[in-house]
């Protein structure tokens, strides 16, 4: 039985949203290291694009909260190389914000952002994958807080929720040719780590993962070299947890934290 290199995307083609910086980049990297064309998008053209081996992703200014400008990010990356591979809906992300008093429009981008962004980019690239022999693989970039929302996170954890509900719809609808998964990502040290998790970077909240520590962006990545790979060819509607194994819960922590008294005899 033939099961093919999982790691060879050579004569592939790939688009990473948000893939210019962060978590997307390092995306982009892997599936460039793998042999594929990759096209990256973001508001804005970063100073340096994700390469690997000489070779360097394509980028194209795209709002993806835009249904026409993710349909033309689509077309162009088509248009390219020939054609398209893999989508990797990794464009989000959300400030903290107090749910009493956020105001609707900003409801409204987050929501924009992590839920209906990669529906229509999805649905722009199904239209392209549909028609290939091969079909296509598309893999939405989620959250832990889907699963465990977090204080001052309401938009974004139903946003995230959506898209697991998303994922498995269209699993449901555009398979055999389609395949559809989700990761759900945790605690994940990046350039921005001191922002989101103190001075640290992380090093404090890393002790409530069981694993000791926050993944590295290439944990995510490879996870998503085997989504689209040929190994994961009869994984669709899967939610795949690259978050270490969740959080410690609170009570264990607070055990932890608390020595217990010295044992006496009576």
């Amino acid at each position: 039985m033939e099961l093919g290199n999982p790691i060879d995307f050579t004569g592939r083609a790939v688009i990473v949203t948000g893939g210019s910086k962060g978590l997307g980049a390092v995306i982009a990297e892997a599936f460039l290291a793998a042999g594929a064309e990759v096209m990256v998008c973001g508001r804005t053209a970063p100073a340096t694009l994700p390469s690997s081996g000489g070779r360097q992703a394509a980028f194209r200014s795209t709002d993806v909260r835009d249904p026409d400008a993710a349909a033309r990010l689509a077309t162009a990356a088509t248009e390219r190389f020939g054609r398209l591979d893999v989508l990797v809906n990794n464009a989000g992300g959300s400030p903290d914000a107090d749910a009493a008093t956020v105001s609707p429009r900003f409801v409204e981008k987050v929501v924009a952002l992590n839920l209906l962004a990669p529906f229509y980019v999805a649905q722009a690239a199904n239209l392209v994958m549909r028609e290939q022999p091969e079909g296509g693989s598309v893999i939405n970039i989620g959250s832990v807080s889907a699963h465990d929302p977090q204080p001052g996170t309401a938009a974004y954890s139903a946003a995230k929720a959506g898209l697991l509900g998303l994922t498995r719809a269209l699993a449901l609808e555009w398979a055999p040719m389609v395949r559809v998964n989700h990761i759900t990502a945790g605690l994940i040290r990046t350039a921005s780590a001191t922002g989101l998790y103190g001075e640290d970077g992380g090093t404090a909240v890393a002790g409530v993962v069981p694993m000791g520590r926050l993944a590295a962006p290439a944990d995510v990545a490879r996870a998503c070299l085997w989504l689209a790979g040929p190994h994961a060819s009869y994984v669709n509607g899967a939610d795949l947890a690259v978050h270490g194994g969740g959080e410690i819960p609170a009570r264990d922590l607070a055990r932890r934290s608390i020595a217990p008294p010295p044992f006496s005899s009576p």
